[in-house]
């Protein structure tokens, strides 16, 4: 039941007849663990709070830093240097002092998952490592917990639902049925080596908030086998639709790689510049190149001789990927091409596959300055 001050300070919820105050009790009943209070997780945390999650868990063993004011908008100059943790549910309690928050100074591992989670309904990835994330996912699927998934890129974010159990009772994808192994260190960059304009986790957080919403009050539909891409500088949005796999519960926790010989290494995602592209094609090398923009980009400019494959039609469209060349991938600025690669190694074999460093924009700032950009 909602308390009097309750039924005012949601009424705009109460007003929609799909939450209406059913829907407003199961937000005030529901668990909600938040990992990571940094750039996703400050906007997930401020809109959760305002809609009145009852319980709502704060990890994380960062401290505030001087780089962080750009995009996490939770903090302050005078924050630099103290627990993003502590300070966030200082100023969350000044939004919203009815929620019980609690707070976790400490990193999310394997040691402490399994504690943690067991005492929320729902986990939200605001992470910005791979680590992480999988042992996110592994102890979800043990636990048959969701969690929504977020991903940030220079310009371009991600968001999906993973091990999310409809009203059917039927469990979706899992993220280790998109992407069955964790990527090698260094194998694609976070915003701390390449930047992030901080409008970005700000969106994809808010799109984060919306499925833990919808999710918890049974409306709409959850973006559970879908992976929506976010283009801030096009204002472009595209999915990429996967199904849950039958050995799904067996992916987890996969033995830890074995070390290997000075002769052998780990797969890491090949990269090409647009310098050496330009020398490929300057040669006649036979190469493949795939654009896995939409159809709108493409059309405002393009490599010539480029396939066009969006990147929501790759899963339909592998056998038309050759394997016996080189591909080079490219989109606007690289984050969907990488995913691209990444899906079609996981899943489809393929080690000829090339991401184009920079993406189609940086083709039009180095090689072609007369290529029209967006």
């Amino acid at each position: 039941m909602l308390l009097p001050e309750e039924k005012r300070r949601y009424q705009k919820h109460l007003l929609l007849p799909q939450i209406g105050e059913e829907g407003q009790t199961k937000l005030k009943n529901a668990r909600v663990l938040v990992v990571g209070a940094g750039g996703l997780g400050c906007p997930v945390l401020l809109y959760l709070s305002a809609a009145g999650v009852g319980k709502i868990g704060v990890i994380d063993a960062d401290v505030v830093d001087m780089t962080n004011l750009q995009r996490q908008v939770l903090y302050r100059v005078e924050d630099i240097g103290k627990s993003k943790a502590v300070i966030a549910v200082s100023r969350l309690k000044k939004l919203n002092d009815s929620i019980d928050y609690e707070v976790i100074n400490h990193r999310f591992k394997h040691e402490n998952a399994e504690t943690i989670l067991q005492n929320y309904d729902i986990v939200v990835d605001c992470t910005d490592n791979f680590p992480t994330r999988y042992a996110i996912n592994d102890f979800c699927v043990k636990l048959q917990k969701p969690f929504v998934y977020g991903a940030i890129h220079q310009f371009e974010g991600q968001v999906s639902v993973f091990n999310f159990k409809n009203s059917e009772g039927i469990l979706g994808p899992t993220y280790r049925c998109l992407f069955p192994e964790e990527p090698a260190d260094g194998e694609i960059p976070n915003c701390a080596e390449i930047g992030v304009l901080g409008i970005l986790p700000g969106t994809l957080g808010m799109y984060q908030a919306n499925e833990v919403v919808k999710m918890i009050t049974g409306i709409g539909t959850v973006l559970s086998g879908q992976l929506l891409m976010v283009d801030l500088l096009e204002n472009t949005s595209q999915k990429i639709r996967f199904k849950r796999k039958s050995n799904a519960e067996t992916l987890i926790f996969p033995e830890k790689k074995i070390e290997k010989t000075e002769s052998e290494s780990f797969n890491i995602m090949k990269t090409i510049s647009v310098k050496e592209l330009s020398e490929l094609i300057d040669n006649q090398k036979d190469i493949f190149l795939l654009d896995v923009r939409n159809l709108g980009e493409y059309e405002t400019c393009r490599l010539a001789n480029a396939v066009l494959i969006p990147m929501n039609s790759i899963p339909t469209s592998v056998k038309h990927i050759p394997k016996d060349k080189k591909v080079i991938v490219h989109c606007h600025h690289g984050m969907r091409s990488a995913s691209v690669i990444q899906y079609l190694e996981q899943n489809h074999g393929f080690d000829n596959l090339y991401n184009l460093t920079g993406g189609i924009d940086a083709w039009a700032r180095e090689i072609d300055l007369e290529m029209v950009r967006y």
